[in-house]
């Protein structure tokens, strides 16, 4: 008589070729970040010796971050949560919004046309409440 096996447990059995057990950092990630900029002041060290260090070009710089714009643009969730994350950050400085209040009062008081027709909806606004206090008198 042969014995039927019950089948492995999950657990026991080894993660599938490819398939790290951990999430530990791995290479550059796994140093301390002093650790990574001596690797790279040692590698822009070595590549200025050599004499062929990459220097990108007004141009090539703006084809880069055209480039790296375009693609990142196109992940809309992603601009949504930028847009989000930056406007609270800048919210949450009074002083830099009070600035821009004022600068924006600015503009607007000097549009006098502008100003004459807040002025006058105003008038029309409390007149109107001013007629809503009486009718509710009488």
């Amino acid at each position: 008589m042969s014995e039927t096996k019950n089948p492995p447990n999950q657990d026991d059995l080894p993660p599938p070729s490819g398939v790290r057990e951990t999430k530990k950092p791995r290479g550059l990630a796994a140093l301390s970040p002093e650790r990574r900029r001596e690797i790279a002041r040692l590698g822009g060290k070595a590549a200025q010796q050599t004499g062929k260090p990459h220097r990108f070009s007004s141009e090539e710089a703006r084809q880069a971050g055209k480039k790296g714009g375009e693609k990142v643009s196109k992940d809309r969730d992603f601009m949504v949560l930028i847009g989000q994350k930056g406007g609270n950050k800048i919210s949450q400085d009074k002083e830099h919004m009070a600035k821009i209040g004022q600068k924006g009062g600015k503009m607007v008081s000097q549009d006098l046309v502008h100003m004459k027709e807040i002025a006058r909806l105003g008038g029309l606004a409390k007149n109107h409440n001013a007629r809503k206090r009486k009718i509710k008198e009488n």
